[in-house]
């Protein structure tokens, strides 16, 4: 029989993205594989359009306020981890892989209790509350910073494992989707995948003063996109099959700095400007992964407090004047193959 791999990770598509990334290497393995995740997750739909078999659980998560839904949530809790627990008992995986989010918190208490191996990656600089909970029920930590993995006692620097294809973009396939007429840099702004409001408005505020310099590609985030045309400029609410190809074409990413958006442009050594979400709308994990490309000089951050229509137009124009250096040092960074790196640890595990 073959190897039998449970992958879970959910709530948002930085946390099942990169399980996805990993599927051509764990098939090569040979592993058979299987998906556990929320009911109507993001993780749901990727998961089967992967044509994984796909087991949904009771999902719950715990704020850092005051709420109470941190009680009703904990009945959510205990139901998605007797649910996963008789899903394992039925699968009988030899090991289970956890992306992190809330989703992967039952999953691996009860792998924990059926005895079955649980390896974990933090993609953030700093550790999330979701993968804190199940450090105790895991043997290793993959990361996607070195300091991150020398600061953990079981951890190890992996890599964020990325898609294949972003590697394989077509620069004239991309200019094909724009139809930009004007030979001029192409810049992308990124909200993410839900898009970012304040992004989308001061970007178009700041338009007339950046599309006499610049061919500007705009992924709004479903359902945010507005009825404006422009020489010079393109929008999309988002782009999935296409991005590898809107990367390729680009000269500067303007980007929020979740740990999936800085993985990819880094991997791809393009030059940024990250607006990172604050501690307001986060624990602070974008700021601290933004800052991290800073000192490397791989990119300019711009806080999201910050923004500015004046500033967005400063803060580009400079990082225009300095992207052959943070292009150098992307270029000279240690690159690490992620999905083989994440790969080694499974197996060492089984």
């Amino acid at each position: 029989m073959p190897m039998k791999i449970i992958l879970t990770g959910g709530g948002t598509a930085g946390h099942v993205t990169p399980n996805m990334a990993l599927l051509p290497a764990l098939y090569d393995a040979g592993f058979a594989v299987e998906y556990i995740g929320g009911h109507n997750g993001p993780e749901k739909t990727q998961a089967l359009n992967m044509r994984l078999a796909y087991h949904g659980i009771s999902t719950g998560k715990l704020r850092r306020f005051a709420s109470f839904k941190n009680f009703t949530d904990l009945f959510r809790i205990a139901a998605g981890f007797f649910g996963a627990y008789k899903i394992l008992v039925k699968t009988k995986p030899d090991i289970i892989f956890s992306k992190g989010g809330f989703v992967g918190v039952p999953v691996c208490y009860a792998a924990f209790f059926r005895n079955i191996p649980v390896i974990l990656h933090e993609a953030d600089y700093t550790m999330g509350l979701a993968n804190r909970l199940c450090v105790p029920f895991c043997k290793k930590i993959c990361t996607s910073f070195e300091e991150t993995a020398g600061k953990l006692k079981k951890g190890i620097y992996t890599g964020l494992p990325i898609r294949a294809e972003f590697f394989n973009g077509d620069k004239e396939y991309g200019g094909k989707i724009c139809c930009f007429s004007r030979d001029l840099p192409v810049i992308i702004v990124i909200g993410g995948s839900m898009g970012a409001k304040k992004i989308n408005d001061v970007l178009r505020e700041a338009l007339p003063s950046l599309l006499g310099d610049y061919n500007i590609i705009h992924l709004t985030g479903r359902g945010n996109r507005v009825e404006f045309t422009a020489d010079g400029y393109f929008q999309m609410e988002y782009a999935d099959k296409e991005l590898p190809h809107l990367y390729a074409m680009s000269d500067i990413v303007v980007s929020r700095a979740g740990a999936n958006a800085v993985a990819e442009i880094s991997a791809l050594n393009k030059p940024a400007l990250y607006i990172p979400l604050g501690t307001d709308a986060s624990r602070g994990d974008q700021i601290q992964n933004a800052d991290y490309c800073v000192k490397r000089g791989f990119a300019r951050v711009l806080q999201n407090n910050d923004l500015t229509p004046d500033r967005l137009t400063e803060e580009i124009k400079y990082l225009r004047v300095k992207a052959d250096e943070h292009r150098k040092a992307l270029t000279e960074a240690k690159t690490v193959d992620a999905v083989q790196n994440v790969l080694r640890v499974i197996l060492a595990e089984i």
